[in-house]
């Protein structure tokens, strides 16, 4: 979702057509591929952070900031489990989604959480930290 914040700050505006956001991401600021931002306009208005009016997309960006600090402590968790795995980042993250198949739609950081839990590795100092 940080990409979404990236692309406000470049057009100075948080309305956007859906080509005009995916070039932004993909070829102005380079930060996706065109399938991934794809993807996060689809994650976006599932979750709500974004709204399709008209053929316009509206970034909700109270609700991006609650996003992005969402995403901050799954990043921060997945970090955690990599270095104690000696996997990378991204790995983490990947292989945590799929856990979506056994736990269901979970939130990323609790499924970040639950992967790192299955793999043995101490989580309990994010456990406090978890809004369930």
């Amino acid at each position: 979702m940080k990409s979404l914040r990236n692309a406000i700050l470049y057009k100075g505006s948080n309305e956007f057509n859906k080509q005009e956001l995916i070039g932004i991401l993909v070829f102005t600021l380079k930060l996706m591929d065109v399938k991934s931002a794809k993807e996060l306009i689809e994650r976006g208005i599932k979750s709500g952070v974004i709204v399709e009016k008209n053929g316009t997309l509206i970034i909700n960006e109270g609700l991006l900031e609650n996003e992005e600090k969402k995403e901050c402590l799954r990043d921060e968790m997945a970090s955690y489990i990599a270095r104690a795995l000696g996997w990378s980042v991204e790995d983490v993250i990947e292989e945590a989604g799929k856990l979506k198949e056994r736990y269901g739609d979970l939130d990323e950081k609790i499924l970040v959480y639950l992967f790192g839990m299955d793999k043995g590795v101490d989580m309990s100092k994010f456990k406090d930290k978890l809004e369930v």
